[in-house]
């Protein structure tokens, strides 16, 4: 079962609330989706956590959600599990400063584009 938004959010302000400074790893800079290459991902210090992808959902919609009139690169935008990008993440936290962070993977046609946002907790909507 993947995680909802207040769950999402619940993990994100206990990450926000624990005091830690920023770790050596780039992710906690990543204010709006960072694009990375594979060998960037500080896989020893981040430990995935849960998913937003639904079961059974191959291709999730590609909707995304701007009320605010926000676009996919803001760092405002929010935060929304049912809207693209967001639907196809994988949830990780950093083992050193407890930051939470999205990661999903962009298919084009002809490249494969990590990308990566640390969760704002104020960000994340119902």
């Amino acid at each position: 079962m993947p995680l909802n938004a207040h769950e999402l959010k619940q993990l994100a302000e206990a990450g926000d609330r624990s005091g830690v400074s920023p770790c050596g790893c780039w992710l906690h800079r990543a204010d709006a989706w960072e694009s990375f290459a594979e060998d960037r991902w500080p896989a020893d210090l981040l430990q995935r956590v849960d998913t937003l992808r639904a079961e059974g959902v191959d291709e999730p919609a590609f909707e995304e959600f701007h009320p605010g009139g926000t676009r996919y690169d803001s760092a405002e935008a929010p935060i929304s599990v049912a809207h693209f990008p967001f639907n196809r993440c994988d949830v990780y936290r950093c083992t050193a400063c407890q930051r939470l962070v999205l990661r999903y993977t962009e298919f084009g046609g002809y490249y494969v584009d990590h990308r990566a946002r640390r969760v704002d907790a104020a960000l994340v909507i119902a």
